[in-house]
């Protein structure tokens, strides 16, 4: 005879929720960088700014 162990719902709902902070977390890191940044953070030279400055114009942040 074979016993199936299937996970509760309340380990489901945890991991759920877990993955679900990290990627609003991801994301307003992200939206951060690209739109309120300026530089502060990303000091990696002139690459990284110009890519930051063409995100804030894609997503029609102003920024001059």
């Amino acid at each position: 005879m074979a016993i199936a162990h299937s996970p509760s719902q309340a380990t489901d709902s945890l991991a759920t929720v877990l993955v679900t902070v990290g990627v609003v977390l991801l994301a307003l890191l992200t939206l951060y960088l690209v739109g309120f940044d300026q530089g502060a953070i990303s000091r990696s030279g002139m690459f990284m700014h110009e890519l930051m400055h063409d995100g804030r114009h894609l997503l029609g942040v102003p920024c001059h």
